[in-house]
């Protein structure tokens, strides 16, 4: 893998929300999302945009909002900070939330796992106040967090006033905005498992059985599809954000402000078989292979190996040569002693034609250990040396 020189690094935004189609793929887009008020279309993995319409229009989300609500919980479960098998105990205004619920009572107790499932597949606002609350202390605690990774991630047209995407005024997103939160979700992958479902059930065998059918219904009638959030209020219409694999390419898709259910769901599969139809994604590297080196300052060794996070390809209309792309790394100039494997210290991007396409985090591939005192004595000494004439 070649460099084309290391520079300042600048640190990677969310998404690379560089726009790479064609004047003919841009059109079928646009017939796709022809009715609907606002869309976007990307590649989960580089970033790749394929296709925007009013995609920073201020939007009510409705239930998309708890793609947020769900990624903090995934934070949370990663963090250790709880666990699949706690369990969850609904508060007086937990269960007394209207609209989508698996109609917890007050005070009953359900896992962190049936939670996520009644979130998922349900898109149960009862089971997303109750985790809020016990992950915060309070749904207006577990809020402000939604808002603080939102700014974290870069977000200009987001602002959270519930878990649950009920209408609330200054409550809003957009379709570019929502696309990241996505793909920043999807870097749990376990959240699949839930998305996924299309049919499932909580309290089985109990008097009061409650059946989970996935609002989503392209889990069931588009191949490859296992998420993410669908979501509907008189405000927002109809809106859904669904998520696709086919071999090795991840789609995303955003619409919003659709007419009815039908019409959203027929909009993402146009822009889906848009997506895959005309698209292929190109492996370039693997993740840990080794990128360059940056210098390292008090540590035992003056350079250290920066290696890729993940796997790292573009994405380019099918037929199109892969061996036109190139590349530029950036990175620290000094790496400062002692330094952790897995920190980040650059960043390669991709580009065609001075289009960039995608980029990936460069990591340190081990931890990089502090030099002795008399080691660095002794490189001092020979600074000092090597400036005496």
């Amino acid at each position: 893998m070649g460099n084309n020189g290391i520079v300042k690094w600048i640190p990677a935004v969310a998404a690379a929300a560089i726009l790479f189609a064609s004047g003919e793929a841009k059109a079928q887009f646009e017939d796709a999302a022809e009715d609907a008020v606002s869309a976007y279309v990307i590649e989960a993995g580089t970033g790749q945009v394929l296709y925007q319409k009013n995609e920073t229009k201020q939007l009510p989300p409705a239930s998309m909002t708890k793609i947020m609500t769900m990624l903090l919980i995934m934070e949370a479960l990663e963090e250790g900070e709880i666990q699949l098998d706690d369990k969850i105990r609904a508060s007086e205004k937990a269960a007394s939330m209207g609209g989508s619920q698996i109609f917890l009572e007050e005070g009953e107790t359900m896992t962190v796992d049936e939670m996520l499932k009644g979130i998922a597949v349900a898109s149960a606002n009862d089971a997303s106040v109750a985790m809020a609350e016990h992950i915060a202390g309070s749904e207006k605690a577990f809020i402000e967090k939604m808002n603080e990774k939102a700014e974290s991630l870069g977000l200009e047209h987001t602002n959270f006033q519930n878990t649950t995407g009920l209408p609330a005024e200054d409550h809003y997103t957009s379709a570019e905005d929502l696309a990241v939160i996505s793909r920043e979700l999807l870097q749990h992958e376990k959240i699949l498992q839930y998305t996924g479902k299309y049919e499932d059930y909580l309290r089985k065998g109990e008097e009061n059985e409650f059946w989970l059918v996935n609002t989503n219904r392209l889990v069931r009638h588009y191949e490859g599809v296992d998420g993410l959030k669908t979501g509907y209020t008189k405000e927002a219409r109809y809106n859904l954000t669904a998520t696709a694999q086919k071999k090795n390419m991840r789609i995303v898709t955003v619409v919003m402000g659709a007419d009815s259910p039908k019409e959203r769901n027929q909009i993402t599969a146009s822009l889906l078989d848009d997506a895959f139809g005309k698209y292929e994604y190109h492996a370039l590297a693997k993740e840990g292979d080794t990128v360059t080196s940056v210098p390292v300052e008090k540590g035992k060794h003056t350079n250290a190996e920066a290696v890729l996070k993940g796997d790292a390809g573009v994405v380019l209309r099918k037929g199109q040569d892969a061996g036109t792309i190139t590349e530029d790394i950036t990175a620290e100039r000094i790496v400062t002693a002692p330094a952790s494997s897995g920190e980040q210290v650059g960043t390669i991007r991709y580009f065609h034609d001075n289009d960039l396409l995608s980029e990936s985090d460069l990591v340190l591939k081990e931890d990089v250990e502090p030099a002795g005192w008399t080691e660095l004595f002794g490189r001092t000494l020979q600074r000092m040396m090597g400036n005496v004439s």
